[in-house]
């Protein structure tokens, strides 16, 4: 049996063997970054209306909550505030993972939550700045 060399064919099959190592890589890397039960997500303020009168002056994004369950088909149920009369099933598209900051200065503590008097929220004031 004769046996001959392809120097084309071969160079091409080994960009072709990696670049099917570099996708695999890729399709790792996005898996780990991908949402999954139990992170810590933003969520957009986009379709969610509040009693602020411009769009403008609300919030872009919510604070962090926790996801309860993945539905599937990229949607995620979030465990939300009883206070919020909204359904608590969202698209993947409306949820930022969240990221730790890099940095120690980057870190802020969050906000305490609201006390409730007579069904309303009520803050407490630890200072007033000039404006």
């Amino acid at each position: 049996m004769v046996q001959m060399e392809f120097p084309k064919l071969n160079k091409f099959l080994m960009g072709s063997q990696r670049s099917w190592e570099e996708a695999m890589k890729s399709m790792e890397i996005v898996q780990e970054a991908m949402k999954k039960v139990r992170d810590n997500v933003w969520l957009e303020s986009k379709n969610i209306h509040s009693n602020r009168p411009l769009k403008k002056l609300d919030q872009k994004r919510y604070r962090l909550f926790k996801i309860s369950k993945d539905i599937g088909l990229e949607m995620f149920q979030l465990e939300l505030p009883e206070r919020w009369m909204i359904h608590n099933m969202f698209n993947e598209d409306l949820l930022t993972k969240c990221r730790k900051p890099h940095f120690k200065g980057q870190y802020m503590e969050p906000a305490p939550p609201p006390i409730i008097i007579n069904k309303e929220e009520k803050y407490k004031v630890e200072e007033v700045r000039k404006h």
